[in-house]
């Protein structure tokens, strides 16, 4: 991953926007290992039979979120909304292949 210049050592826009567009590719590029971990994540509950919607898991996620976005100076309910968001696609994506076994 790529080293990031500070924020506010950016002398322009042409700097700063290229440290967004790095910093846009690393987050995807963690988004994809954390695909990896829910791949991993169907293989066990496969084994365990267990289903792809734990509820009290996926509460547990969200509230894990809400905290590191205030500690992070972050809106907890902007958080909340992406992390929803991403943890319904995992569920989905971990549904489709528990129902496929």
């Amino acid at each position: 991953m790529t080293d990031l210049t500070p924020a506010q050592n950016c002398a322009d826009m042409t700097e700063l926007r290229t440290q967004i567009d790095d910093l846009d590719q690393m987050l995807v590029e963690l988004l994809a290992i954390r695909a990896g971990y829910i791949d991993r994540a169907v293989e066990l509950k496969s084994q365990n039979g267990w289903p792809a919607r734990i509820p009290a898991r996926v509460e547990e996620v969200i509230s894990n979120a809400r905290a590191k976005a205030g500690q992070s100076g972050l809106d907890p309910d902007l958080i909340e909304g992406l992390w929803r968001q991403l943890v319904e696609w995992s569920i989905a994506r971990e549904a489709r292949v528990i129902h496929e076994r």
